[in-house]
């Protein structure tokens, strides 16, 4: 299993906000390939995808432990094709796979026209878009930060619940892919400083779109995905 993650560019003249799109590690493959898959039948009004989705909710900011009703509705086969069940390593990475898919679920709820997942929109860039007019909200900043910085995993997926339920309301998309990816590493504490930094990152480089629709002047954004140039956190 491989540990590393780079930025590939979109071609010239594509949205700053979405300069570079990181590229997902083997947990955020498998989980933009199952949301592609389920996002795709609940936008087709398929039952078999509505109900999946339905049952996942119960999930979201819980962790795998707690809803062992959704065994077999998150990871199948492919997952253990890449994830040896014998590999201590997989019980990480089936958490990460089941907390991403559980959001998504809940992300996605009674929106029939829009897919909320969407590569390239990274978590800091996302709550960014929260505020309109590129004005700072203090409340919802810190309540970002309170997620990066959470003293453990169960804190930060609880909190990550709630802004989760915020980007639905306002009908911002999220990569759950490379949230997955996110949420794997930082289940260690050199790997949630990374996070932390990644999505700190991400939120102060967002470009904030006038009300008329124009950019302001800035530089270009990068994502909320590792690279090698951290901007301090918010």
């Amino acid at each position: 299993m491989t540990t590393t993650s780079t930025t590939s560019p979109t071609p010239k003249g594509a949205d700053a906000n979405t300069a570079y799109v990181p590229k997902l590690r083997e947990v955020g493959t498998f989980v933009d390939e199952r949301v592609r898959a389920l996002q795709g039948g609940y936008l087709k009004d398929l039952s078999a995808a509505v109900s999946t989705l339905a049952k996942l909710r119960r999930g979201a900011g819980k962790p795998i432990e707690a809803v062992p009703e959704l065994v077999g509705l998150t990871l199948d086969h492919r997952f253990y094709e890449t994830f040896p069940a014998e590999d201590p390593r997989t019980e990480a990475a089936e958490a990460a796979a089941h907390e991403a898919l559980t959001l998504y679920a809940l992300h996605q709820q009674s929106k029939r026209e829009r897919g909320m997942h969407k590569r390239g929109s990274g978590l800091g860039g996302a709550v960014r878009r929260l505020m309109p007019g590129g004005d700072i909200d203090e409340p919802l900043r810190k309540r970002f930060v309170q997620a990066g910085s959470a003293a453990d995993h169960a804190t930060r997926l609880d909190r990550l619940r709630g802004i989760v339920s915020l980007l639905r309301t306002e009908d911002i998309p999220l990569d759950y892919g490379l949230l997955a990816d996110q949420l794997h590493d930082a289940r260690t504490p050199a790997g949630a400083a990374r996070v932390r930094r990644a999505w700190g990152r991400g939120f102060q480089a967002h470009r904030p779109e006038r009300v008329d629709g124009a950019a302001p002047d800035a530089e270009p954004g990068t994502p909320d995905g590792d690279s090698p140039d951290a901007a301090p956190e918010s």
